[in-house]
């Protein structure tokens, strides 16, 4: 064999040889499972015009560095309980086991309301205040348990703020439950039939109608928000394109329910189900509460459509 030829087979089983590693290498990266980075969804009622959201994320930061932070938001209607359990409730379904909720709407900072984590059935950890902001995530998931907040370890802080409890108690405590350590040395346990609940009225469907309530207004677009299902909604028997006669507060109205807000004009109102499967009331590119003049809570009535 020519020196030539000798020097070609030896670069063949070279490059064979880096081919048979890289491929092993892109193999075994494969075959090992991904791994979970830890994820605290935040949300509280302190906007975003001051450093207080940037603060609490910044403790988080230097406890868990690994962390992910999702903000749900930050807008909640001050000091609106009922609107915080709401976002929960409809955000929690799309986050895995495991997941941390930091929840900061606490008219009563600096209380003797308590300092929680609770652990729901689907295994996902809420540190809020004991003040019902689990209320609806309750009712539909269930809680495993319950711990007050007492580790002074997990707190930051010589002396704690009186108004400032998302920095030194929610944020850390969020953060170390999401870098892994075990939650229940939080402090003791709680009976969960005693964590406080909001008083919530459900809708009422009977041989008259469905009697329910306008609980909020949908973000920046002035839909309104009912306490009523969809699936209450449809036992009154309106079909999609039926006209539903609506007392409103003290107003009646008569209102087209579809499927979309397109299926009206320009600036008429629709009754329709939203995202959240729930019954709504809308004006096609305009606000229905700016329109009407309505601010929750509000009654609403509808009758058993006619036959």
């Amino acid at each position: 064999m020519s020196r030539q030829a000798h020097t070609t087979n030896r670069f063949l089983l070279l490059i064979s040889f880096l081919a048979l590693v890289l491929c092993y290498g892109t193999l075994s990266s494969a075959s090992e499972p991904s791994k979970t980075v830890p994820t605290i969804v935040f949300m509280t009622d302190f906007g975003t015009v001051d450093d207080s959201v940037a603060i609490c994320r910044g403790v988080m930061y230097s406890i868990a560095p690994e962390v992910r932070i999702v903000d749900l938001t930050h807008q909640v209607t001050p000091f609106s309980i009922l609107d915080g359990a709401r976002f929960l409730y409809g955000a929690t379904p799309y986050y895995p086991s495991g997941t941390v909720f930091v929840v900061v709407v606490d008219p009563g900072v600096g209380s003797t309301r308590k300092a929680v984590v609770v652990k729901s059935k689907h295994g996902q950890y809420f540190v809020l205040p004991d003040n019902g902001l689990m209320t609806l995530v309750q009712d539909r998931d269930g809680i495993e348990s319950a711990r007050d907040i007492t580790n002074r370890n997990w707190m930051i802080g010589a002396a704690l703020s009186s108004t400032f409890h998302g920095r030194d108690i929610f944020s850390p405590v969020g953060a170390h439950i999401a870098h892994g350590e075990d939650w229940t040395a939080v402090g003791p346990e709680l009976d969960v039939s005693k964590l406080v609940r909001l008083d919530i009225t459900s809708a009422k469907l009977d041989e008259r109608g469905l009697s329910g309530e306008v609980i909020a207004t949908d973000g920046p677009f002035g839909n309104l928000v009912t306490n009523i299902s969809g699936d209450d909604f449809l036992k009154l028997g309106y079909s999609r394109g039926q006209t539903a006669h609506i007392a409103l507060g003290k107003n009646e109205m008569d209102i087209p329910f579809v499927r979309t807000f397109s299926d009206v004009p320009l600036n008429k109102p629709l009754l329709y189900i939203d995202s959240r499967g729930h019954l709504g009331l809308a004006v096609n590119q305009g606000s229905f509460a700016g329109t009407y003049g309505v601010k929750p809570p509000v009654t609403v009535f509808i009758p058993r459509a006619k036959n």
